[in-house]
């Protein structure tokens, strides 16, 4: 995936899809409180029209039974009772026709009614007397006493659609009582589900049982019947007072609904309907100009992201050639540092590995040409080696030939040393020879330890068989060697042996030949010096057994001080030394998991220090 895609990713997740979540949820939120505010004041708008159209009927119907109770019907002559009816006319500028009935239903002389049109109340038709008097059932009254008033159903008045109802009151008391009736046009209530609805929640209706709409805020909607998915949700006649108000929704188009029963017993309805998409018109608006925000917000996330990636790709890509360069080897590449930011510093540390590697392979190619002249110097040295080591087996032969030669020895002088001790068992104290044959005696037992010595040290193992030594026992055996030849070299021999220094774990016949081939050293190094002593000096330091020799010769000089334990190498006459002594001083105290040290100046001497671990 491209740098740019995982950019348009990222600002998905992180920044646009959070804020479209939010947004939606607190506008969805809205748009629930906003319905359900307006499903209470539709409620509200429901009830208190309800209300008003109840008081505006029983307004007219109270002001008839008034009326009707004022006067008395049954003693009034026929111009009475025609003054009479122009009373109850005139209770109401609703009231568009009043006519008087017997107890059967039948007219009674001339009805009162209003001939046309006057101030925008609508004539009485000339066909509407028989349909007011057949919409008044007046046996219902027929149990009352006189001003009892009853109401019948709503029919169409006027040409132009206006309902109407019949309002009966009866004139006098007993069954067989007149009545009058009145008939009430809806003209006043349609005034006032107009003013209701000027408030902004929708249209409002007044229905009857049947479903049809009496009076409207939208005069084109009179006696049309509901639409079904609204009828079926209207309350009942008999639903309670308290229940009697309700709101619900309905589809194709959505449209909130709130229904409320007209009070008094009056069997109306009023229909308070908004459409949804008007009432939530401003969340929805709201909704649109968020999309529209996100949108833009991401249309410019983009642009800027754009902008950014191919910058950044175009950094990345200088990385990528410099990269390349150095797989081909152009170590001399360097990457344009551009600005403050982490590429820069990745610009320059790439920058910084690129010089480190091209001096890495300058020094590498000259390490190359150093080792190429070491290689011919080491082959040019193993070659001078090889003929050293002829020379090395032919003193190895030498020195098999001295075993040879010291067990010959040491059987004649085993027999000599008998002999004068058998001779000295025959002579009393006071015989001149006793001391001539002690002397041979000392004599006799020094070459015989002399030959024991030199049988030990030339019987050395291959590989070193450690075990707890007498370091100044090994001393003293190498001294009696070469004790008697220092001394006629005139080297004053100095021997400074530690007390109590307890036992080294070493290969006693490999560490004599530590201290011979040191003492040989040393005595050689100081074959011209002016003043020549050796001191051979044993101690603990540190928790270690140390051995030293010291010596007053010529000393070591500094540039061939690091070689001198490297096998065959000699500042000797070729004819003295193969250059194997050091060499095998080094082997033999790295076996015994020891150290050596090397104290010296040109002219000055040299001290060797040898550490050897305790037992």
């Amino acid at each position: 995936m491209r740098l740019y895609q995982q950019l348009v990713l990222f600002m998905l997740a992180a920044t646009v899809l959070p804020l479209a979540a939010v947004g939606f949820l607190l506008l969805s939120r809205a748009e629930a409180e906003l319905a359900r505010g307006i499903d209470a004041a539709q409620r509200d708008q429901a009830a208190a029209t309800a209300e008003a159209v109840s008081a505006s009927l029983m307004e007219v119907v109270d002001a008839l039974a008034r009326s009707a109770e004022s006067f008395d019907w049954e003693a009034a002559t026929e111009a009475e009772t025609e003054g009479g009816l122009r009373l109850l006319y005139r209770q109401s500028p609703a009231v568009s026709a009043v006519l008087k009935l017997d107890a059967d239903g039948r007219p009674l002389g001339t009805p009162v009614f209003r001939p046309q049109a006057v101030d925008g109340h609508p004539a009485f038709m000339a066909d509407g007397l028989e349909r007011l008097v057949h919409s008044m059932p007046v046996q219902t009254l027929r149990g009352g006493g006189k001003g009892q008033v009853a109401l019948g159903s709503a029919y169409v008045h006027t040409e132009d659609g206006r309902a109407a109802v019949a309002v009966a009151v009866k004139l006098a008391d007993g069954e067989r009582a007149p009545y009058a009736v009145a008939e009430v046009v809806f003209t006043s209530l349609e005034t006032v589900l107009r003013r209701r609805a000027a408030g902004g929640l929708g249209r409002i209706d007044l229905v009857d049982e049947s479903r049809r709409v009496l009076a409207s805020s939208e005069p084109e909607r009179r006696m049309k019947v509901l639409a079904p998915e609204l009828a079926a949700h209207l309350l009942t006649p008999t639903a309670p007072l308290p229940d009697a108000v309700r709101s619900f929704r309905v589809e194709a188009p959505a449209r909130r609904v709130s229904v409320a029963r007209v009070p008094q017993g009056l069997r109306f309805d009023v229909v308070v309907e908004v459409d949804e998409a008007t009432a939530l018109a401003p969340v929805r608006a709201m909704r649109r100009t968020v999309l529209a925000s996100i949108g833009a917000t991401f249309v410019v996330l983009l642009g800027l992201g754009a902008l950014f990636t191919r910058r950044l790709n175009r950094r990345l890509a200088d990385v990528v050639a410099g990269a390349e360069a150095y797989g081909r080897g152009e170590l001399d590449k360097r990457v344009k540092v551009e600005g403050h930011d982490e590429l820069s510093e990745l610009a320059t540390t790439f920058n910084r590995m690129g010089a480190e590697l091209e001096a890495a392979r300058t020094r590498l190619l000259r390490w190359n040409d150093d080792l190429r002249a070491r290689v011919e110097e080491a082959t040019s040295e193993l070659k001078a080696a090889q003929a050293q080591l002829l020379e090395a087996q032919k003193l190895a032969a030498v020195g098999q030939l001295g075993a040879g030669v010291a067990h010959e020895i040491n059987n004649p002088l085993a027999g000599i040393l008998g002999n004068v001790q058998l001779l000295m068992l025959d002579r009393a104290d006071a015989d001149p020879d006793l001391e001539t044959l002690r002397k041979i005696e000392q004599s006799a037992k020094r070459c015989k330890e002399i030959t024991q010595n030199l049988l030990r040290f030339s019987q050395q193992r291959e590989r070193a068989e450690l075990r707890p030594v007498d370091l100044n026992a090994v001393v003293r055996d190498a001294l009696s060697l070469t004790e008697h030849q220092t001394r006629g070299e005139g080297i004053t021999l100095v021997t400074e042996l530690g007390q109590g220094l307890g036992r080294v774990r070493a290969d006693p016949g490999h560490l004599s030949q530590v201290v011979l081939a040191l003492l040989s050293n040393a005595r050689t190094a100081m074959l011209k010096a002016p003043v020549k002593r050796l001191t051979l000096r044993t101690g603990e330091r540190d928790g270690r057994a140390f051995l030293e020799v010291e010596d007053t010769g010529k000393g070591i000089a500094p540039d061939i001080r690091p070689r001198i334990f490297e096998p065959f190498f000699t500042t000797k006459d070729v004819w003295s030394n193969v250059g194997l002594g050091l060499s095998v001083v080094w082997r033999v105290v790295t076996e015994a998991k020891g150290t050596i040290e090397v104290r010296s100046e040109a002219g000055q001497g040299a001290c060797f220090t040898v550490m050897l671990p305790k037992a």
